[in-house]
């Protein structure tokens, strides 16, 4: 215990000395974001989805000062085929391509990619491999719109 005492201390120096600054603090970027980013509407079931979890993460926009444009590109691949041939296991892999734009000027403030997958199973009936895809589907949706916000929050505005 006498030793985690000045461990924390020097930890918390070193935070501090880093520049370290809360994402939400006063002059943060998460509060320069909240509520002040318009998202493009959706294209189809995953678009919405993406832009259903964007606005949960930054809010919705009354007064956008900043736009925010998403293209997905997704894909699936066969991953466990059984000895029948069957395909037993699926993966979706998902990328977003996104630029944030100055609502005032139309400049390109921020644009990344990020990409992530998900797997699913086709071991059960028509019906429960169809709800596994679209749980799949929505679970790439949150992982891709969380990992857009951390990157926007992470960034200099």
């Amino acid at each position: 215990m006498r030793l985690f005492k000045p461990v924390l201390l020097c930890l918390t120096l070193a935070l501090a000395a880093c520049g370290f600054e809360p994402v939400y603090g006063p002059n943060g970027t998460g509060t320069q974001l909240q509520n002040r980013v318009l998202v493009d509407p959706p294209r189809d079931r995953e678009g919405f989805l993406l832009v259903q979890r964007l606005e949960e993460r930054l809010g919705r926009a009354g007064d956008p000062a900043y736009r925010l444009s998403v293209e997905l590109n997704l894909r699936q691949e066969d991953r466990a085929i059984d000895p029948d041939g069957d395909i037993r296991r699926f993966h979706l892999i998902g990328a977003a391509t996104y630029a944030l734009m100055d609502t005032s000027t139309g400049t390109v403030i921020r644009s990344d990619r990020v990409d992530n997958f998900v797997g699913y199973s086709a071991t059960g009936t028509t019906v429960a491999t169809l709800a596994a895809q679209r749980d799949a589907q929505a679970r790439l949706m949150t992982i891709l719109a969380d990992e857009i916000v951390v990157q926007l929050q992470a960034s200099d505005l």
